[in-house]
């Protein structure tokens, strides 16, 4: 068996205005959310090698839902929408989680964006 580096990417909206907090809320969901879309055996391997992951920003809704559609054709991937309890509208996209997948080819499609 070929040993891959693996990692999940989570891009978050910063038009927003999300607290760090709200923030971190939607990137967990969406972590925890793609894991279901994403190969069991993969995400065990993904686990034992420590489960690594990066957090990328996209500046608006277009750009987080451009990216959503040409990544989940490739890559498991889970868009959240907020459910408006807090500082966001119901049904607001906040970010998308993509893989557990090769790093190598996640890079590819995510390397031009900026650190959250």
């Amino acid at each position: 068996m070929i040993v891959m580096d693996l990692k999940q990417a989570i891009v978050v909206r910063t038009d927003l205005g999300m607290g760090k907090g709200k923030i971190a809320a939607q990137a967990s969901h969406a972590s925890v959310e793609v894991l279901g879309k994403a190969d069991s055996k993969v995400v065990e391997e993904w686990k034992q090698q420590g489960m690594k992951k990066i957090v990328l920003k996209v500046g608006d809704k277009r750009e987080l839902l451009e990216l959503f559609q040409k990544m989940k054709k490739i890559f498991p991937a889970a868009l959240i929408k907020d459910a408006g309890l807090t500082q966001i509208a119901p049904g607001e996209p906040t970010c998308i989680a993509v893989g557990p997948a090769e790093e190598i080819e996640l890079d590819k499609f995510l390397g031009d964006l900026k650190l959250l």
